[in-house]
C-alpha cells in the first residue's frame, strides 16, 4: 500500500471520527497519529517486531507540532482580538453602537434588523470571532425586535447571520489562520477584508429591507427619532471607531514608510485601549474577570483546534497527498474558474457537518496548492495566470472567498455553530428557528461570494493600494 492509500484510508477513519460526534481537534489528531504510525510501519515492511518503532516514532513527530506550531508569533493575534471584542462589550460599547445604528437607519423596513447587521459588522471591526459577535446580539438586539413585533425566527436568524461577518471583518481570528497555514502576510489578508465584509453588510442589509417589503408586518421599521438624537448617539459608538483606526494606523502606516508595528503589537495596542475605555466607562473587576475567562475559553477552543489538525497536516506531508491532489485538479479537462467553483460547493456541503475553523485546517493544506497550480503555479505573473492574478494576489483573493464560505457554514444546519449559541443565550426560541430564520441569509451569501469571484478587485483593491502587492 502506497503512502497514498494510507493517506485516503486514514481521512476516511478520521470523518468516521467526526460523524461520529468526536471534536474535529481531538479526531483530526488522532487520525493523524494513527496515520503516521501506519505509514512508519509499512516503511519496514509490517514487521511485528517494528511495530513499536513506528510508535515511538509516530508518537515523538506528533508530539513536537503543537509547541512548535502554536508558539508561533502570528497566533498570539487571536486571544488579543477576541479579549478586544469582549472587553467592549463589557464596557457597554456595544449596546451604544446598536442604539446609535437603531437611529440612523430604524426608519426603513425592517429597520431594526437593518441596524443589528450594520452593529454587527461595527463589533467585529474590533472582534475577531463570530461566536462572542453572535451571543453578545443576542442579548441586545433580539429584545428590541421581539418588543415591536419582529418574527422570533427572523430576530435569531438575523442575529446568527449578521454575526458571522466577524469572520470577515479585521480583525478575523479565521483570517489570521488561514495566514499561517498558507504562509502569506498577516496583515495583508486583514486588510483585504474590510471591503469584502462591508459588501457583505450591505447585501445583508438589502435582504433585510427586501423581506419587509415583500412579507407584510414582518419588520416594522422604527421612526420618531430626531436629528438631534441620531447624532447624540455618535459620541457612544466613536470608541470603537478610535479602536479601528488606531489599530490601522499602526499596522499599515498609511501615511508612508515602515509600518509603525506588527499586527501582533497592533493587537495588543488596541485591547489595551479599549481595555482603558472600559475603565473609564465604569467596568470592574467581575467584568474584567468575566472577559479574561470568556476570552481564555475560546481562545483554549480554537487552539486546541490548530494543534489538533497540524498533526494530521503533518501526516499528510508523510502520505504526498496535497501534491497528488493538485496534480490531479490541473489534469481535469475543464476551466479552471468552473473547477473553483465545483472546489466552492465541496465547501458548502462539507460546512453542513464541521465548524469553519477546523473545515479551514483540514483542508487547506490539500485544495490551496491545487488552487495556486490552477492559477498556474507559485510566482505566476498577473499575465499569465488562469484567474488573471498573481499567485501572491490569487492567494488573498482566494483566502477571502474561503472564509466567506466558512461563514457560510456557521449558519448551516445541522453544525452552525452561531445559530446553536444564539439559541442558547435566547430561551425562548429553539435552535431549529433559528436555523429557519437564517436561511434566507443563504441566498445573500451566494450573491457575496458571486460578486467576489466576479469582481476580484473587491477583495484585491485595499492590499494594492497600502501595500503595493
Amino acid at each position: 500500500m502506497t503512502p497514498t492509500d494510507i493517506g485516503l484510508w486514514t481521512t476516511g477513519i478520521m470523518l468516521v471520527f467526526v460523524v461520529l460526534g468526536m471534536r474535529v481537534g481531538f479526531a483530526a489528531a488522532l487520525g493523524g497519529l494513527i496515520g503516521l504510525i501506519w505509514i512508519f510501519w509499512s516503511k519496514k515492511g509490517y514487521a511485528p517486531d517494528q511495530f513499536t518503532w513506528a510508535l515511538t516514532v509516530a508518537t515523538k513527530t506528533a508530539g513536537q507540532v503543537p509547541h512548535s506550531k502554536v508558539s508561533s508569533q502570528a497566533l498570539s493575534l487571536i486571544p488579543t482580538f477576541i479579549l478586544i471584542g469582549y472587553l467592549a462589550y463589557y464596557a457597554g460599547l456595544t449596546k451604544a453602537l446598536f442604539e446609535a445604528a437603531k437611529r440612523w437607519v430604524g426608519w426603513l423596513p425592517g429597520g431594526l434588523g437593518v441596524a443589528t447587521v450594520f452593529a454587527t459588522a461595527g463589533f467585529a471591526a474590533v472582534s475577531g470571532a463570530s461566536v462572542a459577535t453572535s451571543a453578545v446580539f443576542a442579548r441586545i438586539a433580539i429584545p428590541e425586535m421581539l418588543a415591536i413585533g419582529y418574527d422570533k425566527r427572523f430576530a435569531a436568524g438575523v442575529v446568527a447571520a449578521a454575526g458571522t461577518l466577524a469572520s470577515l471583518i479585521p480583525p478575523s481570528a479565521i483570517l489570521v489562520i488561514y495566514a499561517i497555514i498558507v504562509e502569506q502576510d498577516v496583515g495583508a489578508l486583514l486588510l483585504a477584508g474590510f471591503l469584502p465584509g462591508a459588501f457583505s453588510a450591505v447585501i445583508y442589509g438589502g435582504l433585510v429591507v427586501t423581506l419587509a417589503l415583500t412579507f407584510k408586518n414582518f419588520g416594522p421599521p422604527v421612526r420618531g427619532f430626531t436629528w438631534g438624537q441620531r447624532f447624540a448617539a455618535l459620541p457612544g459608538a466613536l470608541p470603537i471607531v478610535f479602536v479601528v483606526v488606531i489599530i490601522i494606523f499602526f499596522i499599515y502606516n498609511p501615511f508612508g514608510g515602515d509600518a509603525w508595528g506588527t499586527p501582533t503589537e497592533g493587537g495588543a495596542l488596541g485591547a489595551f485601549v479599549v481595555f482603558l475605555m472600559a475603565l473609564w466607562r465604569g467596568m470592574r473587576w467581575p467584568q474584567l474577570r468575566d472577559a479574561l475567562i470568556e476570552t481564555a475559553k475560546l481562545s483554549v477552543m480554537i487552539f486546541t483546534i490548530i494543534w489538533g489538525v497540524l498533526i494530521y497536516v503533518r501526516f499528510l506531508g508523510f502520505a504526498d497527498l496535497p501534491g497528488v491532489f493538485s496534480d490531479w485538479i490541473t489534469s481535469l479537462d475543464q476551466s479552471p474558474m468552473l473547477t473553483l467553483i465545483f472546489i466552492l460547493l465541496a465547501y458548502a456541503v462539507l460546512g453542513m457537518f464541521m465548524d469553519a475553523i477546523g473545515m479551514l485546517l483540514l483542508t487547506l493544506p490539500v485544495v490551496y496548492p491545487a488552487v495556486i497550480a490552477l492559477n498556474g503555479g507559485e510566482g505566476v505573473t498577473a499575465a499569465d495566470s488562469a484567474f488573471g492574478m498573481s499567485s501572491t494576489a490569487c492567494a488573498i483573493w482566494f483566502g477571502i472567498i474561503v472564509v466567506k464560505m466558512a461563514e457560510l457554514c456557521l449558519i448551516t444546519p445541522p453544525i452552525g455553530l452561531n445559530c446553536f449559541v444564539v439559541a442558547g443565550v435566547r430561551s425562548d426560541i429553539s435552535v431549529q428557528d433559528v436555523f429557519k430564520g437564517a436561511s434566507p441569509f443563504f441566498v445573500a451569501d451566494a450573491l457575496t461570494i458571486a460578486g467576489l469571484i466576479a469582481f476580484p478587485s473587491i477583495v484585491l483593491f485595499l492590499p494594492n493600494l497600502l501595500l503595493g502587492s
